[in-house]
């Protein structure tokens, strides 16, 4: 099980949120020290999404056609979709019990054909890649870091995002934003991404989205009515427009390597972030998303040590990193 530490806060009636709602509050200054941020390596590019990232980022290493790359045995598909759509091959490896990779699970005809490998900081936890950076420089193999669940946070002597030849990352599980992720290096230059610019109803649509969810968790005090009347008159004229019932689609089988490419929604991955994205994450500090985070992971922990029969994965309340869940 995985519980939600979003800075997010409940709204009565309302089911959580799923992720980070805009707000007055989005602008609150609340100091954070000592926890770095993928966002502040030398070398950084935005994209749509984390899967976008990870698709550009192979890019960058211009691997031959076929080349092998490894992903963790624990992953969703959109870890895995960019791979096949880089016409790459995919292998896998065993995790260790504190989520790092098992190297020795690799066995030595997948290490001969890697040329990279997929490494995630799980849950929003930051750990040391010394071991795996020394053991993709032994066999020429690229390092490519994994942030989603991590886009603040130390990893051992190294700020999150630094072990990789490339780190990747998704904003919009810990941003107000309505879409967005980045691609980031510690070491090498990132080349132009060459993006297509999204359209004008497109730009538009996302900070309806936006305004629309934070009206909806009542988070703009004196424009909550207004905007709300006019989010609830807008959903009713594009209900009528609907003339029939939605097509069923059968999610019950687990997804095989091939039809991980229509789970993970890879068409938006050419497109440029949107002007909202743009704005929000230049505008808003990000003290409050690391201090609301950690207070929500402390009062998970106080709970659930005391209720018989469940285990937090990670039981301590975090000191240098922002969690992305309570994986308990």
């Amino acid at each position: 099980m995985q519980l939600p530490v979003s800075s997010s806060r409940p709204v009565k009636g309302q089911p959580l949120p799923r992720g980070p709602v805009f707000g007055w509050a989005s602008f609150e200054r609340i100091n954070a020290p000592n926890i770095d941020s993928i966002e502040h390596l030398p070398h950084t590019a935005f994209t749509t999404s984390g899967r976008a990232a990870i698709y550009q980022a192979l890019l960058q290493l211009a691997l031959p056609s076929g080349s092998t790359v490894l992903v963790p045995s624990y992953h969703c598909p959109t870890m895995v979709a960019p791979v096949l759509l880089a016409n790459l091959n995919v292998g896998y490896f065993g995790l260790r019990a504190d989520g790092l990779p098992n190297l020795d699970s690799i066995d030595h005809a997948s290490a001969a054909s890697a040329r990279a490998v997929l490494v995630s900081h799980y849950f929003g936890f930051a750990n040391s890649l010394a071991e795996v950076r020394q053991w993709c420089d032994a066999r020429g193999i690229a390092l490519i870091e994994d942030c989603a669940h991590c886009y603040f946070g130390n990893a051992g002597d190294r700020p999150v995002g630094a072990w990789g030849d490339y780190a990747t990352a998704s904003l919009s599980k810990f941003l107000p934003v309505p879409e967005g992720g980045l691609l980031a290096s510690a070491r090498r230059p990132i080349a132009p991404l060459k993006l297509v610019r999204q359209g004008f109803k497109a730009q538009i649509k996302g900070w309806v989205d936006v305004f629309e969810l934070a009206a909806q968790y009542k988070r703009l005090t004196g424009l909550n009515t207004m905007l709300a009347t006019l989010f609830g008159l807008k959903n009713h004229l594009n209900q009528t427009r609907v003339v029939g019932p939605a097509p069923k689609s059968d999610d019950s089988a687990a997804p095989d390597a091939s039809s991980m490419m229509h789970y993970s929604d890879m068409a938006r991955i050419t497109l440029a972030p949107l002007g909202a994205t743009s704005v929000l994450r230049a505008m808003l500090p990000r003290g409050r998303i690391i201090a609301k985070r950690q207070a929500n992971f402390a009062t998970y922990a106080r709970h659930f040590a005391q209720v018989k029969g469940a285990r937090p994965l990670f039981g301590s309340p975090p000191t240098a990193v922002a969690p992305y869940v309570f994986p308990l």
